[in-house]
């Protein structure tokens, strides 16, 4: 599944542009984004209507509000920074309902349409709709990824490709050996774990190497200011190549 991050633009438009050019999934960010919590709300909400899946990268696994980005429409949360697994476990403690966890029940939710169906079946479908993605990007995830991946209740782990890189010695060198060797260590544990794995911050050189071909099945693309970015760049360049021509009125 591909997905697009939201960074910049802050509205329900960037999930139109996302469901229109092909992608299938939206990520608001909230860790690197000046997004606040109503922004992504409506965000959410409009992802909902239109039946594209958004889920929400958090601050972190020790924020206090984990569940109540659940509670503004989110099908799920990536949480970055998981180095440990006692904080996977806290995260699921955080985000699940009794008796996986202990979440707090909720009023009305706009995942409902805002109407409140009796609490045990509200429970139960909040529960089969909510994604838990544990991100590990340091030496000391690495080190205790077997065990994060295990933890029930956690239903991905993706790489933070830059962050793990930089945390390796290695900063911006993602094609390095030792990079590509946390990788598939990442990418083995999790699958045998009955994970999803994924990745997040990969050039597109490098998608194949040190995602596709190790299994990724949750793959975060681009985000929108790159987008926007690219595509101005490559537009003002060939607008002023055609400029520099003069056109040939010989006969």
């Amino acid at each position: 599944m591909l997905g697009l991050a939201a960074c910049v633009l802050r509205g329900p438009e960037i999930v139109l542009v996302t469901r229109s050019a092909g992608f299938d999934w939206l990520l608001i960010d909230t860790e690197h984004a000046p997004i606040d919590l109503a922004e992504a709300s409506r965000m959410a909400v409009a992802a909902q209507l239109a039946g594209l899946p958004a889920l929400i990268r958090t601050l972190g696994p020790d924020v206090p509000d984990l569940a109540r980005m659940l509670d503004i429409g989110a099908e799920g949360l990536v949480v970055p920074h998981v180095d440990s697994a006692a904080q996977a476990r806290r995260i699921v403690e955080a985000c699940r309902f009794p008796p996986h966890g202990r979440r707090s029940v909720p009023g009305p939710l706009p995942s409902f349409g805002f109407d409140m169906p009796p609490v045990p079946e509200m429970m139960s479908r909040a529960e089969a709709r909510t994604s838990l993605v544990a991100m590990v990007e340091s030496v000391a995830g690495l080190s205790e990824i077997e065990a994060i991946a295990a933890v029930p209740g956690i239903d991905a782990v993706m790489i933070g490709a830059n962050d793990l890189a930089t945390d390796l010695g290695r900063p911006g060198a993602l094609e390095h050996p030792d990079v590509h060797a946390a990788f598939t260590r990442i990418a083995r544990a999790t699958q045998s774990a009955g994970k999803v794995f994924g990745v997040i911050g990969l050039p597109e050189a490098l998608l194949a190497s040190h995602g596709v071909s190790l299994g990724a099945r949750l793959i975060l693309a681009a985000n929108d200011i790159n987008l926007l970015l690219d595509g101005a760049t490559s537009l003002s360049g060939r607008l002023r190549r055609l400029a520099t021509v003069t056109p040939d009125h010989s006969p």
